[in-house]
């Protein structure tokens, strides 16, 4: 019976005997009957919830309910409504948040990893066991986009995992910075769901498209339907041009990257101009495009 909270709570975990180190970010539940011990992360069950499966379930309370290391502290915060972690105002922080598919990694190993790359001042929060957020304060800050995409590089082949990072933006503590976490957390599940599985995401990466696919179903202007019927009668354009913007019009990486020839990029980027009347060599011709591009993704799901 445990077993089916499996299928409702994804982050869920099943273990046969009690944990040994059972995480302050779980909510252990036990059934006699089947003598299963499930993890379900704090953040992902209701009020009504918890409420409910405490009368169905054994809950099961390993340790002190309050939250003393700094990691328990940001996890209260950002997802259990708890009080500040700090009443410095006057400190901002970077939320880096990271989804790793593949086998289940050493956490211990994965945050000495980090903590590498990074600082050993930052903190580690783990969502659950492939999933958390690397909190930084200003002052630690010192990896760039480029260096951050080194280092998921690295870490793949170390780890043997695919991993994705979303590098969000400076915040100072306040009332609004557990709101500011929720919506970036929104846009890296987005794009996990809907971009594919790449090593970076970042507001400005992510955002058309989360634009694009909250806009209204009915958004179809006659300059649209043109770009959608090209694409549609051809694939091997939109993918071009999708390419070529998501590379800042960089004629040579995005010839490599479609194994095509530069003068086959150009004929096709010259195809597409003459068709729909609109350039790329402006911001404003690009973003609408690129916009474009969006929306008729949105449109194949």
């Amino acid at each position: 019976m445990l077993r089916k909270l499996l299928s409702i709570y994804e982050d869920a975990v099943l273990f046969s005997e009690p944990p040994e180190k059972p995480s302050e970010q779980f909510y252990i539940f036990y059934d006699k009957n089947e003598n299963d011990w499930v993890g379900i992360p704090k953040f992902s069950i209701s009020d009504k919830e918890f409420t409910l499966l405490k009368t169905l379930y054994e809950l099961k309370d390993f340790q002190t309910t309050s939250y003393t290391t700094a990691a328990g502290q940001w996890q209260e915060y950002l997802f259990l409504n708890g009080p500040s972690p700090t009443n410095n105002t006057n400190t901002s922080y970077r939320f880096i948040q990271f989804q790793i598919n593949g086998n289940e990694p050493d956490q211990m190993e994965l945050e000495s990893a980090f903590k590498g790359f990074f600082s050993d001042e930052v903190i580690i929060v783990w969502e659950n066991c492939n999933k958390g957020i690397i909190i930084e304060e200003k002052k630690q800050i010192s990896l760039s986009e480029d260096e951050l995409m080194t280092a998921s590089e690295t870490l793949e082949s170390d780890f043997f995992v695919k991993i994705s990072f979303f590098l969000g933006k400076l915040y100072y503590m306040s009332e609004q910075l557990r709101d500011n976490f929720q919506q970036e957390r929104d846009y890296f599940t987005f794009a996990l769901a809907r971009l594919g599985n790449t090593n970076l995401y970042t507001f400005e990466r992510v955002f058309p498209a989360y634009l694009a696919y909250h806009s209204p179903s009915d958004l179809m202007t006659p300059e649209l339907k043109k770009m959608f019927d090209l694409f549609e009668q051809d694939p091997d354009l939109f993918s071009t041009i999708l390419i070529f913007l998501e590379n800042n019009l960089n004629s040579s990486l995005t010839a490599k990257k479609l194994y095509i020839h530069r003068n086959t990029l150009q004929y096709r980027i010259d195809k597409f101009v003459e068709r729909t009347g609109i350039g790329l060599k402006d911001f404003y011709g690009a973003f609408t495009v690129f916009f474009a591009c969006q929306m008729y993704m949105k449109q194949q799901k």
